[in-house]
């Protein structure tokens, strides 16, 4: 299972998610398991219908810092959106 969180929330004020980043996953199977264990809840996924390289939870820093805990991998944002961005053309090519 791959499991990342990015550090969009570290730079900035961003009131209670400062210091915080969005939780994905290579599959929403997997994104569902491991916010299970971090006791999010199921209401606060964040997903677009027909477009799930936008699935994701929404992490403060302590939830991030427990995600890398727990074995998430960090990755700097810019990470995170080539990655999205990748996903998005692979499914727009597939159509």
């Amino acid at each position: 299972m791959t499991v990342w969180v990015d550090d969009g929330f570290v730079e900035g004020d961003w009131g209670r998610w400062s210091g915080g980043g969005h939780l994905q996953a290579g599959s929403t199977e997997e994104l569902h398991a491991f916010a299970e264990r971090l006791g999010l809840r199921r209401a606060w996924f964040q997903s677009k219908p027909g477009r799930p390289w936008h699935d994701h939870y929404d992490l403060t820093r302590e939830g991030r810092e427990r995600a890398i805990a727990l074995g998430a991998v960090p990755v700097p944002w810019r990470e995170a959106a080539r990655r999205n961005i990748a996903l998005r053309r692979a499914a727009r090519a597939g159509r």
